[in-house]
Parts: C-alpha cells; structure tokens; sequence
C-alpha cells in the first residue's frame, strides 16, 4: 500500500497527478506528456511497485518495470523522460 506521505510528496509542478489510491497511482509527465500507472501489489517482496506506461490516453499501458517504493519509481519515470527529451543515441 502506498502511504499517504509519499503521494503528498509527488511533484505538481512536473506532473498531472490524475488518480491517487491506496495501491494505485495515475500520473503524466508535463515534460514528454506520458501516462504512468503505478501499482502496489503489496507483495512483501524487494520490487513490489510495478510501473506501467503509455505514450498517449488513447493507447494501452505496457509494463514498463517494477520498483521497490513510489520513490523509486518516480525517480525511473523521471529517468525515462530524460532519455525520451535527449533523444535516442543510435550505434
């Protein structure tokens, strides 16, 4: 379950919080305009976030990777973005 003072501190200014819950977690980011979903399974295992992603509302979520904690994952989703906003570094 997500603790009330971790989704207080997820940052407004660098995403549209649109659902919050006890297990779920709906974000996109103001930066690239992605969906994230983010749920607890409260596995009581070491990567017990899972995080799913959409590039637009219109398409479906794909599993993009687990966590450990909503930190974590936000620090992933952030991660991700600077990745998409530098573009890719093609070999």
């Amino acid at each position: 379950m997500f603790q009330t003072s971790e989704i207080q501190k997820l940052d407004a200014s660098y995403f549209n919080i649109i659902l919050t819950g006890d297990y779920d977690v709906t974000i996109q980011s103001k930066n690239t305009g992605h969906y994230w979903h983010l749920h607890n399974t409260e596995y009581p295992a070491e990567e017990s976030c899972i995080i799913f992603h959409k590039h637009k509302a219109s398409h479906p979520y794909h599993r993009h990777g687990k966590s450990r904690n909503l930190r974590q994952a936000i620090r992933s989703i952030k991660g991700h973005d600077v990745f998409q906003m530098n573009g890719r570094k093609y070999i």
